[in-house]
């Protein structure tokens, strides 16, 4: 049976200190729209389903094209990027919008990354080219290095791995697989791998790569497929050969 309605049921949340609550709207079906586009929507008539005015839903969004990972949520409890949920092949009746719950909310449907982000600075994930002087050409990596990096380029902090990761949560030290993933990109890097041993060192102390419970629901909610279970077990084989030195130095 067509729909005729779009009927939603939002999570909202006035400030990081208020109470939830939830809302539900109910929205004229037209093809091709995405969850977004459903907000969007109710932000031009805030109102919801019983006929009441009320605030516009707040969200996060950037890219609009699963490159940013700002606008992901649950979409029927599942982590996702609202600009590709698309409507039209979700079965069930009623859509459910919550916010991530690995992370702050600030307000509705937005939430506060900065714990990922700041995990990315603990394991220095970038690459050290620091100065305003020409550095020449960078050194060359072959097609199957450059092949293998490129897999780990592609995450996007969505959040959505950090969401379903069991041993990430508020009781827990462990930074998490999406920083654990960059430190493997950047250690292959040619000019990363100078400070290769700082990150290993990092990822091997209170929080690191050892936390992490071998559970792959990372890899299962990745919206980029990412070899995450790949990068554990390189970085398992790198932190057993710093280990070695460090205990031959002994």
């Amino acid at each position: 049976m067509a729909r005729s309605t779009i009927e939603l049921r939002v999570l909202r949340q006035d400030s990081p200190t208020a109470s939830p609550r939830w809302e539900e709207f109910s929205l004229p079906y037209q093809p091709n729209m995405n969850v977004i586009s459903c907000l969007m929507e109710i932000r031009k008539h805030p109102t919801n389903k019983r006929g009441e005015r009320t605030t516009p839903v707040h969200w996060e969004s950037s890219c609009l094209e699963e490159v940013c990972g700002s606008c992901t949520m649950l979409v029927n409890g599942r982590p996702r990027q609202s600009c590709t949920a698309l409507i039209d092949p979700i079965v069930d009746d009623v859509i459910t919008l919550a916010p991530l719950t690995k992370f702050p909310v600030v307000r509705d449907l937005q939430v506060d990354r900065s714990p990922m982000f700041d995990a990315l600075k603990r394991v220095k994930a970038w690459v050290p080219i620091d100065g305003t002087y020409d550095l020449g050409p960078g050194p060359r990596q072959s097609a199957e290095q450059q092949e293998v990096t490129y897999a780990f380029s592609r995450c996007m902090t969505c959040g959505c791995c950090m969401e379903v990761c069991p041993q990430y949560n508020s009781h827990s030290d462990f930074i998490g697989p999406a920083p654990l993933a960059q430190v493997r990109l950047f250690n292959a890097h040619p000019t990363g791998q100078l400070n290769a041993k700082e990150r290993l060192e990092t990822i091997m102390g209170r929080g690191g790569l050892t936390d992490c419970g071998n559970a792959q629901n990372c890899v299962e909610a990745c919206p980029k497929e990412i070899p995450l279970t790949e990068a554990f077990g390189s970085l398992g084989r790198q932190t057993t050969i710093v280990w070695l030195q460090q205990l031959l130095q002994k």
